[in-house]
C-alpha cells in the first residue's frame, strides 16, 4: 500500500513537471479573475494590429510621399501630372470613413488571406487605411526642409538621389516621427472601431463581454489599456522626435 502511493505520489509530481509553466499561469489567472485572461489576449491582438499594419502603412506610405514630394511642381524632380495623379487617388483613399473601407476591402482581404475576420485579416484594412495619411505626412516633412540646403547639395555636385537620402529624409525625420506617432495613435482607434466588425482586439472585447454581457467593468477595463497604450505611444514618439532634434 505504501509502494502504491508513493507510486501515486511521483506519478502525480512527474504531471505536473511536464504541465506547461504558461498554462500554470493562465489557470491561476482565470482563478483569480475571469476577465483578465480576454482582456490580455485582447491586448495583445490590438498590439499585433497596430504593429503591422504600422510596418506596412509605412512601407507603402514613405515612398508615395517621397515621389509626391519629389514630383510637385517646385520638388527636385517636377513631374506635375503625375503628382496631380497620385495626389487625387490618395485623398479619395483618406476620404473613406474607416469602417466602411474595412467593409468594402472584405472581399479584397478573403482573396488574400482566405478569411475576412480575425485580427490577421484586420491589418490589411488598418495598413491601406493609414498609407494615406503616412505619405501626406512625408511629403508635408520633406516639403519643410530648407530649400537653402537642397540648393548647397547641389552645389556641391550632389544627385537627385543623394539629396534625397542624404538631405531631405534626414532632415525631415524628426517631423516624420512626429506624424507617424499620431498615425500609430489612430491605428488604435482603428483597432478598436474593428472590432465591432469582428477584427478582434480590445473592441471586439468591449463589444461582447462590455456591451453584450453588460459587463461594465470589463468595458472600462478596455478602454483604460487603450489610454495606457496611447500614452505609452506618444511619451515614446515624443522622446524620440526630441532626441533627433538634439542631434541636429
Amino acid at each position: 500500500m505504501e509502494n502504491e502511493a508513493l507510486d501515486t505520489t511521483v506519478n502525480l509530481l512527474f504531471a505536473e513537471e511536464n504541465e506547461s509553466v504558461l498554462e500554470r499561469i493562465v489557470d491561476f489567472l482565470d482563478e483569480l479573475n475571469p476577465n483578465i485572461v480576454p482582456l490580455a489576449s485582447s491586448t495583445f491582438q490590438t498590439l499585433e494590429m497596430v504593429f503591422f499594419a504600422t510596418l506596412i502603412a509605412f512601407a507603402i506610405g514613405f515612398p508615395l510621399g517621397i515621389i509626391l514630394n519629389n514630383t510637385n511642381k517646385y520638388g527636385i524632380t517636377p513631374k506635375p501630372v503625375l503628382n496631380q495623379i497620385m495626389s487625387r487617388v490618395i485623398d479619395i483613399l483618406r476620404s473613406f470613413p474607416f469602417v466602411i473601407l474595412m467593409i468594402l476591402l472584405l472581399p479584397f482581404t478573403r482573396l488574400v488571406l482566405g478569411t475576412a475576420i480575425g485580427t490577421t485579416a484586420t491589418i490589411i484594412p488598418l495598413s491601406l487605411a493609414a498609407a494615406p495619411f503616412v505619405a501626406r505626412i512625408t511629403e508635408t516633412a520633406l516639403a519643410e526642409v530648407d530649400p537653402g540646403m537642397i540648393q548647397a547639395a547641389r552645389a556641391m555636385g550632389s544627385t537627385n538621389t543623394q539629396i534625397v537620402w542624404k538631405v531631405l529624409i534626414p532632415e525631415a525625420m524628426p517631423s516624420v516621427i512626429s506624424g507617424i506617432t499620431l498615425t500609430i495613435i489612430n491605428l488604435v482607434g482603428y483597432s478598436a472601431m474593428a472590432g465591432t466588425l469582428g477584427g478582434g482586439g480590445l473592441g471586439d472585447l468591449a463589444i461582447r463581454y462590455g456591451y453584450q454581457r453588460f459587463q461594465t467593468d470589463v468595458m472600462m477595463a478596455a478602454v483604460i489599456v487603450i489610454i495606457v497604450i496611447v500614452a505609452l505611444v506618444q511619451f515614446a514618439g515624443t522622446r524620440l522626435c526630441n532626441k533627433m532634434l538634439s542631434k541636429r
